[in-house]
């Protein structure tokens, strides 16, 4: 990040405009070298969507290795590759929920789909089934088959997960032509970028906000939101009112990057390969506080009747909200905690450089970002712990749950922040 990024962000809360996209439905196609202060600016902060050319792609090892000359899935090298492995996938053909429903298969058994899937003309009696959400690079650490580009590298999710060694948000899907993903935003109102490994992708997204006008007369958000029936006022009184969708058609190669809280619709026009990270950092952690404490209030609406005759009733809430959207506010909490102790860590390290405590990958990261970055994300941890402080469902958790003292971390952010004041401008000399 360099100076002017860093004190055009010096505001407390980043600004996001979504008005463009109600007007002219346009995206940005990055073909050409950007740099991350640019990215950073325009899309991150702004919340704006774009794509980025194949150029961006073309060295992952991946879009040779995984594809044939004809630019199709080379399922032979894949199977060479997976064989055995559990995979989770999705029927396309079946509701569930609002999504569809998933089986566990072995990779073997979904490539032995796929080509008979091919072979009748891309229809099945078992439905369309899309290899969905698998944790690849989770799973096969070695393979290094992509590089995560440097724009999506402030990765707070992941590097938290990572942290822990139990999961992360780094996905590879894999589909025929057909499959296709319903109407959603990404967890937690994350940002999300997509690549393309083959084939083509439809993306029909909607600004935040959009989505309410396409709720039916119940408040449950559509399946499908090119199913007729949304025209039918009787069952969603407002459709008429949404914008039309921004469309993209996302070629191999490319990549999508999808704002935080975008609802959006993907199809696979062609049979593809995709790999997909969920992410988000400072310019977005507070859209996931926001999420996480409408999750919390929908939890108490729907178990109020409760809330006089339980004594836990405030615990119970929070171990129904982590079952439900995979994080409460202890583990939120922890996540910041773990987030502003990196960042510590590294403006304390510098200028000497010794980053020998962290990964490789982190120390690679926050280098590339720079000192000025790291003190960005501080000051939006320290301003997400005062959120914390000040709210009322935060204060009533059990002290023995946390795993730190708010006060005490956001104590020891201002002093860094205080020690480090001067120095990092001089970094950037």
């Amino acid at each position: 990040m360099d100076r002017e990024a860093y004190r055009a962000c010096s505001s407390p809360v980043p600004v996001r405009s979504y008005e463009p996209f109600f007007s002219c439905h346009f995206v940005d196609y990055i073909d050409q070298n950007l740099s991350y202060s640019r990215f950073f600016s325009r899309y991150l902060r702004t919340n704006h969507p774009c794509v980025f050319s194949r150029r961006f792609t073309d060295s992952w090892s991946c879009r040779s290795r995984w594809v044939t000359e004809n630019g199709r899935p080379n399922l032979s090298i894949l199977l060479r590759d997976f064989d055995e492995t559990p995979v989770p996938v999705a029927n396309c053909n079946a509701k569930e929920y609002n999504a569809n429903p998933k089986q566990v298969m072995p990779f073997k058994e979904f490539v032995h789909y796929w080509r008979e899937y091919i072979q009748n003309g891309h229809s099945s009696p078992r439905g369309c089934l899309y290899l969905k959400d698998w944790h690849m690079s989770r799973d096969f650490p070695e393979h290094n088959v992509y590089t995560t580009p440097l724009f999506f590298s402030s990765d707070w999710l992941n590097e938290y997960w990572d942290s822990l060694e139990v999961d992360d948000y780094r996905f590879v899907y894999m589909g025929p032509k057909g499959s296709w993903t319903p109407f959603h935003a990404d967890v937690f109102r994350s940002y999300s970028w997509s690549a393309n490994i083959c084939g083509r992708k439809k993306w029909l997204l909607y600004p935040p906000g959009q989505e309410d006008f396409l709720r039916d007369k119940h408040g449950n958000l559509p399946y499908d939101v090119t199913s007729a029936e949304l025209a039918d006022r009787s069952l969603f009184p407002h459709s008429d009112e949404a914008c039309q969708p921004l469309e993209i058609i996302q070629e191999a190669g490319e990549i999508v990057f999808v704002p935080s809280g975008w609802h959006h619709q993907v199809y696979n026009l062609e049979d593809t390969i995709s790999i997909n990270h969920n992410w988000l950092n400072g310019c977005n952690v507070d859209v996931m506080w926001a999420f996480l404490q409408s999750e919390l209030q929908s939890v108490q609406k729907e178990i109020d009747e409760w809330r006089d005759t339980m004594e836990s009733w405030h615990q119970h809430c929070q171990v129904i909200m982590k079952a439900c959207s995979g994080i409460d506010y202890a583990e939120f909490a922890s996540f910041l905690k773990i987030i502003a102790e990196n960042r510590m860590a590294f403006l304390n390290s510098s200028p000497s450089g010794d980053l020998s405590e962290f990964s490789r990958p982190l120390s690679e990261t926050l280098s590339a970002l720079g000192p000025l970055h790291a003190t960005f994300d501080l000051q939006r941890v320290a301003h997400i712990l005062e959120c914390l402080l000040c709210n009322e469902d935060f204060k009533r958790l059990d002290p023995s749950a946390l795993s730190l003292q708010p006060e005490s971390l956001l104590q020891q952010i201002h002093d860094t922040l205080q020690s480090t004041r001067g120095q990092h401008l001089l970094y950037q000399e």
